[in-house]
This record gives C-alpha cells, structure tokens and sequence, in this order.
C-alpha cells in the first residue's frame, strides 16, 4: 500500500498533554501495532498503518542522522529519547517527545520495537528547529546518501560536544526546561 505521501503543509496539529502515541514494529521497522491516538493524529487508519514502515510518517526536515543515531542505539539492544517531527497524511506536522525501547527475546535478541512518543517541552522546540535545520542543511549539502547522514552524524557530534553533553543529556537538558517553568 505504498501511497504517494502529501507535501508538507506548513500547519502543525497537536495532541493532549495527557494523551501518548503508541506504536510497536518488527526488527525491520515495519508497524505492528498503533494506537488510537496515533491513528489519530496521523490521520491513517490502523489498517493503512500495520504492515507500513514506521517512516511512512517521517517529516522531510527531519534530520537522516537523527534517525540513524536513534536507530544504533536501539537495534543495539539500548533506549533512546529524542525531539522528533512526523507528517501526518494531511501533510501537516506534529512534535513528539519520543522513548523508543528495544523489545528482546530471552537471549537479548531484538525482536522489534516499542514507542511511547508525548507531547514536547514546547519552548524546547525552537532549540531543536534550529539544530535539525543546520543537521539536514549538511545533509542535503553532502548528498541524501550516507555521505549526507554521515556529514550531520558529524555535525551532531561536534554541536554535543561544544555543549559539553551527551546526546541523552541534551534531550534531557530540554525537557528539564518545561519542568522548571
């Protein structure tokens, strides 16, 4: 059912502070299961979600190596929180703070994966912007290839440590800010 994706529309929806996305997928990636909310917000029924890959809601500005920084760390065996901005079908875009965790068989083996994505610390989203715009600048500088990713792994890596934090402090860093406020 692969379906040509809408362009961005340029108008962000939103979901309840009290509301979480689900979604489950296989090692590969592929949707197993979504909750309600996240049909929802995604505007795609949960039949056109299972059996789809999990990016069939990435947003185009949303940094490669982001992704590629979340998928190492959970394909090996480790959680990872991160800022992250989905399409949904309409074209419109929504902001998620998102845990995925990895899910494992007795021996360790990753059998798939677990996401609980809530609403963002929202005055942390400009930081992010900023950073994923100039992530995804290097990209597309370098090509969209492995070059590109590899080129906003780098960028990524020297933004952290000017900061002096790790990836995981810094998503913390910004999240902290909503509980201070």
């Amino acid at each position: 059912m692969r379906r040509q994706k809408t362009p961005p529309s340029g108008r962000e929806c939103f979901f309840r502070d009290d509301e979480i996305i689900v979604s489950k997928t296989d090692a590969k990636g592929i949707i197993t299961y979504a909750n309600l909310v996240f049909q929802r917000v995604s505007g795609y029924t949960e039949e056109e979600l299972l059996g789809q890959p999990h990016n069939l809601i990435r947003h185009p500005s949303m940094p490669c190596c982001v992704f590629r920084a979340l998928w190492d760390t959970v394909s090996a065996g480790n959680e990872i929180f991160a800022y992250v901005v989905n399409q949904a079908r309409n074209g419109d875009h929504y902001w998620v703070f998102a845990h995925v965790t990895p899910t494992v068989d007795r021996s360790g083996k990753v059998l798939g994966y677990h996401s609980n994505r809530r609403v963002p610390n929202r005055s942390a989203i400009p930081v992010v912007q900023e950073i994923y715009q100039k992530l995804r600048a290097a990209e597309i500088a370098h090509g969209d290839g492995q070059r590109g990713i590899q080129a906003g792994m780098d960028l990524l890596a020297s933004t952290l440590q000017n900061v002096g934090l790790s990836y995981e402090q810094f998503v913390f860093s910004l999240e902290s800010k909503q509980k201070a406020a």
